[in-house]
């Protein structure tokens, strides 16, 4: 890790995931004093870094299918000299988002980087469901096909603490009716919008809460949350 006197090296920095208060000092300072931001859509960190005052950088396009190709003069970038910001859409960079080859390129080879603290959707859902914190994971997006699906979410039932997961509004009805149909009781909560105007949890049962959004279709970003506990047993069938 570097210092922050050291010039050459990558920092990744944390962005709002929707209240633009949350950005962070050290997170404007560093973008300021950036030679180049790297960014997962130029497009969507352009309007960011105005509001901020920030202009003139170079901004970088760096996401899931270029960071191998982009990497090495990046790289190249840091060695010499140049500061390199990493962000992305919102929210902690390499969390199911572009940064994590950043952050194994610079390892590999010995290239100075920083991690700043920031927005996560992830904790500000953990805490806000109410549920364990003393022990929870996250996994990032449910599968696609429904029996996997229904794997992981039992799995989740078995595991002691919480599990987290991002899931898609258009899908989200469909994991509740799949988790409900053999588990009604499972306790959930599906956390929308957060730090957004419209921010809303809603705890329950799979079943209450398929309930609730078969008639009140889901909308905007969500984490969805369940409860686990050791004791619970996952069927064979």
């Amino acid at each position: 890790m570097a210092d922050s006197t050291t010039a050459g090296r990558f920092v990744l920095v944390p962005t709002p995931i929707g209240n633009m208060g949350d950005i962070t000092l050290r997170a404007i300072e560093v973008l300021k004093e950036a030679s180049r931001i790297a960014c997962e859509d130029t497009r969507h960190s352009a309007p960011l870094l105005s509001k901020l005052g920030i202009s003139g950088k170079p901004l970088v396009s760096l996401h899931d299918h270029n960071e191998v190709r982009r990497l090495p003069e990046l790289l190249d970038a840091a060695r010499a000299g140049e500061l390199i910001a990493v962000v992305t859409d919102a929210g902690m960079p390499a969390v199911s988002d572009p940064g994590y080859r950043v952050v194994q390129a610079c390892i590999e080879h010995g290239i100075p980087f920083e991690v700043l603290p920031g927005p996560s959707a992830v904790l500000t859902a953990l805490v806000g469901s109410g549920f364990p914190v003393h022990a929870f994971r996250f996994l990032g997006f449910l599968p696609i096909k429904k029996g996997r699906r229904l794997k992981v979410m039992e799995e989740s039932l078995a595991t002691e603490g919480t599990s987290i997961f991002f899931e898609s509004p258009h899908r989200l009805l469909s994991t509740l009716e799949l988790l409900a149909e053999k588990h009604p009781s499972a306790p959930c909560c599906v956390a929308r919008e957060l730090t957004k105007k419209f921010e809303t949890y809603h705890r329950g049962t799979a079943a209450e809460l398929a309930a609730h959004f078969k008639v009140h279709g889901p909308k905007g970003e969500i984490v969805f949350l369940i409860k686990g506990d050791e004791r619970f047993e996952v069927s064979e069938d």
